[in-house]
This record gives C-alpha cells, structure tokens and sequence, in this order.
C-alpha cells in the first residue's frame, strides 16, 4: 500500500545548496541521470543531453514567459505599502494576485502603483493571501508591467538578479507565468540545434506557472491538498505530431513538471493529444499511471512540495529520495538556479 503522507516526500537539505544566482552558462549546469526502472545514478553536465537522446524522441517544453508580476504599490485611502503578486488573467483585466499585507485588502480597497499608472480594485477576498482585483490602466498592460513591475523570483532566492533574461527560457513566448519553469533554463539555442539535427523533434505547450505549482503542501494527508488551477494550450500541430510518435511507440520526453501536467491533462480528457486550451488543477502522486510521457528533465524540488511527489510517481519515491541524497552528498545546485535531473 502506497503511503500518503507528506512527511514521506521529505529529505534533509542543508541551505547553501540551494542556489542563489543562475550558473554563468546555461548548459553547463550539472545533470544527475537516474534511472528510473534500477534506481542507479549517473553523474553528467547538462551539455551531454544531446547524448542522452535517440533519433526519433519527441522533446516537448513550456513556452510560457514569466511577467514581470511583482509590483510594489500603496493602498489609496493609507498610503500602506502593499505587494502584489499578479497569478493568472482571469477575464477582461481581472485577476488572482497573492497580496502582502493581505490583512489590509478587502473588498472595494484601491492599490496604486507608479503614480496611478496602474490601479487595482479589490472585488473579491479569498484564502491564503489571495485577491481577486480589476486592473486599471490605459494603453497596454504589458508595457505597463514592463515599466512597474519586477521578475518574480521565489522566496528562497535572495541574491539580486543582475541579468533578468537568466529567470526566462531563450524560448519563451507566451507572456502569462508568475514563475519560470526552470527546467528550461538549461536550454541554449545552440544545445536545441544540436538536438534537432540528431533527428529530435522538439515541439512546444504552454502552460503560465501559477500558484498550483509553488504553493506549500499544508495537509499531512497529502491527498487533502488542493491545487490551484493553471492555463494551459496546444496547438493541433503539435498534438498530430505527439499523436504520431505515439501512434509509433516513440519516447516522449517532457521538459518540466510544467509540461508534464500540461500533456497528462490532455491526454486524460481526451484520450488522445488535441488542440485545446483551458486550466488544470491535476495533482500527480504515487500510484498516478502515465499515459503521455515516458521520460522528464527536471530540477531538484523543494522538500515535501507536489513536484517531488510528481517526480516520485514517475520513478518511484525510494529512487528519488536516494538520487537526492545523493544530489546533496555530491553538493549539486538545488531549485530554480540550480542543477538538474533526467529520469529516464
């Protein structure tokens, strides 16, 4: 019987391995390569992927682009400072933010930010820190938020970011997320060349990282925890090709959790990959059965989080727990800036 509880999916980090700023070039990072049907543990650097993969595998990662969606703002009637976080586009300028001080906003509360450059309204209290405010501007919010706003780096990170280019992946397209998927940040142009010349296709989902992916587990029954839901999108171009390398028993091989929901989500509503767009609040734990993917490059996860328990369901959690002992007895780089992983 498969054990559901959160202190299962933990493991003993010592601080100065979780990195602080991003390695100078990108695919120079270091790659644990575990196998996940023995559990053995190989040591390479992120370059070697190219290796790694065979004609005719299927690499799909997250074209998403991280907003800066960290603005700085002051409450109308005090001049309270406020921090908002904004998390997903709800509908016409309305949007989920995570809000410090929460205690302060209610309902009907004005936030400004950059001299009423930018106004949010309040229109709905929610748990957790988290407010549902209508955007007020004029001209186009993405320019505005490219002059307010900052990079959303998590909590654990307290270097300042000198280059902003280093927190989003040189293939990011689509503006939405509130956090990178770092698995992609490993990925130069040149490495996604020589990836495609050994006859690899490389395809693209969408998926904005939100608060479902970095939200805490609180629930000592990991099956309690609720997801926050995210956008995501495939275009049919890329769900004929995914249907075809299925269809021909060729590996798929997701880059990120991120893509990883995003293909499971698909697959589990339709049976099969198709155009389509919407949110998902899937939750993937030991004991989930795959259906899209075969093999995933990821980073190392924060202790007890969904993303270790999303990786444990893939390659088993006695196989993981033992490549991340590993990972800290060889003093990888942990989280977001740091070193990663290839179940294969």
């Amino acid at each position: 019987m498969i054990c559901m509880k959160l202190s299962d999916f933990d493991y003993n980090l010592p601080e100065e391995l979780i990195a602080q700023v991003p390695i100078k070039e990108r695919d120079h990072s270091r790659l644990l390569v575990l196998d996940k049907k023995t559990g053995e543990v190989e040591h390479k650097y992120f370059y070697d992927i190219v290796e790694l993969l065979n004609e005719g595998d299927t690499l799909v990662l997250n074209d998403t682009k991280v907003l800066p969606a960290r603005l700085i703002g002051t409450k109308e009637e005090t001049n309270a400072v406020i921090e908002v976080l904004l998390l997903k586009d709800v509908q016409d300028d309305i949007w989920e933010c995570l809000t410090k001080p929460a205690r302060r906003i209610k309902v009907g509360t004005i936030v400004s930010f950059g001299n009423g450059l930018l106004k949010a309204q309040c229109i709905e209290e929610q748990e957790q820190g988290i407010r549902k405010f209508k955007l007020i501007y004029e001209g186009i919010l993405l320019e505005i938020l490219d002059k307010l706003g900052t990079m959303p780096l998590p909590p654990y990170i307290h270097e300042k970011l000198d280059d902003q280019t280093r927190y989003q992946t040189v293939y990011a397209k689509n503006p939405g997320s509130s956090a990178a998927p770092t698995a992609g940040l490993h990925f130069t142009e040149e490495l996604l060349e020589q990836i495609k010349n050994k006859g690899v296709d490389v395809l693209y989902v969408t998926l904005h990282v939100g608060l479902g992916t970095f939200r805490p587990v609180s629930e000592e029954n990991i099956l309690e925890h609720k997801m926050h839901s995210e956008f995501f999108s495939m275009s049919r171009e890329v769900a004929d090709k995914l249907n075809i390398a299925k269809q021909e028993g060729r590996k798929i091989i997701s880059v990120g959790t991120t893509s990883v929901r995003t293909l499971e989500t698909i697959i589990g509503l339709h049976g099969k990959f198709k155009e389509c767009s919407g949110f998902t609040d899937i939750f993937i734990y030991p004991g989930y059965k795959f259906r899209a993917i075969d093999n995933l490059i990821t980073n190392f996860h924060l202790p007890k989080s969904t993303l270790v328990m999303l990786v444990s369901a893939l390659a088993g959690r006695d196989n993981i727990l033992n490549a991340y002992n590993i990972a800290v007895l060889e003093k990888y780089r942990f989280f977001s800036f740091g070193d990663a992983m290839y179940i294969k």
